[in-house]
């Protein structure tokens, strides 16, 4: 059982990653079942003390996640998941968790923003780039953004694995 919960954890992040990089948006629903799944797992552990320091966890990580949210660095959606996962993953992996989730992070931000500015110019672009701000429909400035998801997901990804790897 243990195994399934683990495969529908590593497609769920999957379809949440491709959904972010796609649409910038995490559905409610996979959040939702990623939750379910560590509340399942954590319910089959048979560790009666693993669930509290999990849920504990997953609370501190909701409210530094929120506050990131309020101060728009990370979306709802990216929230949502983060909570999601840390309840899945675990108390036991969580530091290895937001580590790795950070190194992702900071790869993927850093693709992005190489891919903005060499963008214009390996299109042979008629006007600079450091001229010309891109605009939205709304006429301001557009600011780029992060799929934060493909972070959170990759990190899962590894981490259940790794999980599935060294039983116990």
């Amino acid at each position: 059982m243990q195994t399934l919960i683990l495969l529908l954890g590593i497609g769920l992040f999957a379809v949440a990653a491709y959904g972010d990089v796609r649409t910038r948006r995490i559905p409610n629903e996979l959040g939702l079942g990623v939750g379910a799944l560590g509340l399942l797992r954590m319910m089959l552990a048979g560790d009666a003390s693993a669930p509290l320091y999990t849920l504990g966890a997953a609370a501190v990580v909701f409210a530094v996640a929120f506050l990131l949210f309020r101060r728009d660095l990370v979306g709802g959606g990216d929230v949502k998941l983060l909570t999601a996962a840390t309840l899945l993953i675990g108390y036991h992996d969580l530091l290895g968790f937001l580590l790795l989730m950070s190194l992702c992070g900071a790869f993927i931000s850093l693709a992005i923003l190489t891919a903005d500015k060499l963008g214009p110019m390996l299109r042979h672009s008629p006007r600079p780039a450091m001229l010309a701000v891109p605009e939205n429909s709304r006429g301001t400035p557009r600011r780029l953004s992060v799929p934060y998801g493909v972070a959170i997901a990759a990190a899962g990804i590894v981490i259940l694995v790794l999980q599935s790897s060294f039983p116990g």
